[in-house]
């Protein structure tokens, strides 16, 4: 009877490596969320490296003796490779590799390896893909030495991954037999991929322009990733979606309905996080997603406010969002973990319309933030005080569900009615009154 051997997976063990440049201030902060990453990752952090430098050397990111030291830091942890804080050029890639004989991945590697373990949807799966092949294409091929060790080390199996595969931080997604496709395939793949990206960016188009027919206003959710989206989804429409304490536990963005106070019907829509040095892959990979925000009605910022780096992660979030094209909305910022914040410590976002004090998990300060958001959807619509004649009474099932009514009284000639009402349903209301198929008055 032959016997039965227990194969267990090998957790990837790396050393980071940053460079502090003379117009970076922010390495360290930079450094502990690279760490976070590799943890999300489902890696070990055994050290991390950071040199002091006027620039980041163009052959080889660090300096001669900076690789020595990470070489003996290597052999002496056993670290199975390294992770840069930027994203290497091919030729800093391969002179790593060759000096230090190991495992190198840049943070682009990582990011877009997490991305390619959380991506749930077709759609997400699709942008992991293309945004791993447009980076790998430039680096992979033609470098047999680098797609040997692409297998080295493994710690689970992401979205996409192939079966089979030894796995490891940058092997997720397409898998090892698309890296090893010839320029030609590749860019067959991309193009194909872009073409099916192009199909799904058309339903939601097609959703969307649905949704302007039927104008349900729509809040978008952004924030630094780790602020507290999915959580405040969750609390505010019962969503279930996976909020863990890890950078990008949500990659795919969900879109939940809520009735205000007032009757009033919402949507909130969550969005990927952002995250300094966002790889621009990415940006133009999700970009269809991202836009969900470019056609919002309103921004809802979240900020975790117990991150001590918070000013900075606020600042990224506002450049992405301009880098996006995404400006003039009204925008809430939603100063979320309260219950973590030192009761002497106070916050302020100058580019906010509106802030607000709140902790999504404990559910504090979510009737004032909807009261927020209320109120600027009643300032968006038009108020009217109208007789609705009875013949038509269904724009009243309108009004409640796109607009706020605030009296109805019944009379004689209709149904008098004081209400807020979105653009579209005011000019209904109007051009009855202007053609006399009504005995509606309009204020």
């Amino acid at each position: 009877m032959s016997e039965l051997y227990e194969v267990k997976e090998e957790m990837e063990r790396v050393i980071l490596v940053g460079v502090a440049t003379s117009d970076n201030d922010d390495t360290e902060v930079s450094m502990k969320e690279l760490a976070e990453l590799v943890k999300t990752a489902g890696a070990e952090t055994l050290a991390t490296v950071i040199q002091n430098r006027e620039a980041r050397h163009p052959g080889t990111y660090v300096g001669k003796g900076k690789i020595e030291e990470i070489r003996e830091l290597c052999e002496q942890l056993g670290a199975t490779g390294i992770i840069c804080d930027d994203e290497l050029s091919p030729a800093q890639m391969k002179n790593l590799e060759d000096e230090l004989d190991c495992k190198v991945m840049d943070r682009t590697m990582l990011i877009l390896d997490i991305f390619a373990q959380h991506a749930q949807t077709k759609e997400g799966k699709l942008q992991v893909e293309l945004a791993q092949l447009k980076y790998r294409a430039t680096r992979l091929i033609g470098r047999h030495r680098e797609l040997s060790r692409v297998g080295g080390g493994s710690f689970g199996g992401g979205a996409g991954a192939s079966a089979g595969m030894g796995g490891g931080i940058g092997t997720r997604g397409p898998g090892e037999k698309k890296l090893e496709m010839d320029r030609r395939l590749i860019k067959d793949r991309i193009a194909q991929l872009n073409r099916e990206i192009a199909d799904v960016k058309k339903n939601r188009e097609v959703a969307r322009s649905l949704r302007e027919r039927n104008p349900v206003p729509v809040v978008a959710i952004v924030g630094y990733t780790n602020a507290g989206k999915s959580t405040l989804l969750n609390t505010l429409t019962d969503a279930g979606i996976l909020a863990e304490d890890k950078l990008f536990a949500t990659l795919d963005p969900t879109t939940r309905g809520l009735a205000l106070e007032s009757g009033q019907q919402v949507l909130f829509t969550d969005t990927v996080g952002f995250i300094r040095k966002l790889p621009h892959h990415l940006i133009d990979a999700f970009r269809s997603t991202l836009e969900e925000a470019k056609y919002a009605d309103l921004i809802l910022h979240i900020v975790d406010v117990s991150n001590p780096d918070v000013d900075a992660q606020m600042h990224i979030v506002y450049e992405t969002l301009r880098d996006l094209g995404i400006q003039d909305k009204t925008i809430i910022t939603a100063f979320n973990k309260q219950d973590l914040l030192p009761a002497e410590q106070t916050m302020k976002d100058l580019k906010a319309d509106y802030t607000v004090k709140i902790s999504a998990k404990h559910g504090k300060g979510i009737e004032e933030l909807l009261n927020i958001v209320e109120k600027i959807l009643r300032e968006q619509k038009k108020y009217v005080e109208c007789v609705v004649p009875y013949a038509q009474a269904g724009v009243l099932q309108q009004i409640r569900k796109y607009g706020q009514l605030l009296s109805e009284e019944y009379t004689e000639t209709g149904i008098a009615i004081k209400a807020y009402v979105p653009q579209d349903i005011y000019a209904k209301i109007e051009h009855q009154n202007m053609f006399g198929l009504s005995t509606t008055s309009c204020v």
